[in-house]
C-alpha cells in the first residue's frame, strides 16, 4: 500500500469539516485512514476539531520543526503535525483541511497528494459562516466575495445535498486510493 496525504480544500463555508467528520467516522475501523488535528491559534469552537495553540507557542513549534505543513489564512496560523510524514511512509492515507494556498507546499512535502475540493453554492456558504458566530454578517459576505484561487482538484464534491451523499462520496474515493 502507498501513502498519500488527501488535501480537503474549499471555501470558506462548504462544509469541510462537517464531510471530514463523517469521513472520520465512517473509517474509524481502518487503520489505513488518518485524520490529524490541526494545530491553529484559535481557541476551540463549533464546526471545527482542532488543538488550539497561542500564537507564540505555534511559531515555537514551527521553529523547532513539529509540524510538516504550516500556513498563515484569516489573520490565524495553521499547522498538520510533523507525524504524519511517519505515517505517510507506513502506508497510511492522512486526510487533512488545508488551504488552498498551500497546495504546493504539500505537494513539496509529501510524495504523494491527491486534491479533494469540497464547494457549495454562495448562499449556502454565507448561511453557515454566519450559523458559526464567529462573523458579523458584513464580514461573512466579505468573506463569500473575497476571489479565490483555483486549484486542480482529483475529486469535487458540490456539497448542497445531505451530509450523508457528499460524505459518502468522500468515503468511497478515499477507499479507492487504498
Amino acid at each position: 500500500m502507498t501513502g498519500a496525504f488527501v488535501a480537503i480544500v474549499g471555501p470558506s463555508g462548504s462544509g469541510k469539516d462537517t464531510i471530514l467528520g463523517y469521513a472520520r467516522d465512517a473509517l474509524a475501523a481502518e487503520d489505513a485512514f488518518v485524520f490529524p488535528r490541526r494545530c491553529v491559534t484559535r481557541p476551540s469552537g463549533p464546526g471545527e476539531d482542532h488543538e488550539p495553540v497561542a500564537s507564540d507557542a505555534f511559531a515555537s513549534a514551527e521553529a523547532r520543526g513539529d509540524f510538516a505543513l504550516t500556513w498563515r489564512a484569516h489573520g490565524l496560523g495553521y499547522g498538520i503535525p510533523a507525524s504524519v510524514r511517519g505515517q505517510i511512509d507506513a502506508g497510511r492515507i492522512i486526510v487533512a483541511n488545508i488551504s488552498r494556498g498551500s497546495v504546493g507546499e504539500a505537494r513539496a512535502a509529501f510524495a504523494r497528494v491527491v486534491v479533494v475540493c469540497i464547494t457549495a453554492p454562495a448562499e449556502v456558504r454565507l448561511a453557515r459562516i454566519l450559523a458559526r458566530g464567529r462573523e458579523d454578517e458584513a464580514a461573512a459576505r466579505a468573506r463569500i466575495a473575497r476571489a479565490s484561487p483555483r486549484v486542480a482538484a482529483d475529486l469535487e464534491i458540490v456539497n448542497d445535498g445531505t451530509v450523508d451523499a457528499a460524505g459518502a462520496t468522500l468515503v468511497g474515493f478515499l477507499r479507492a486510493l487504498r
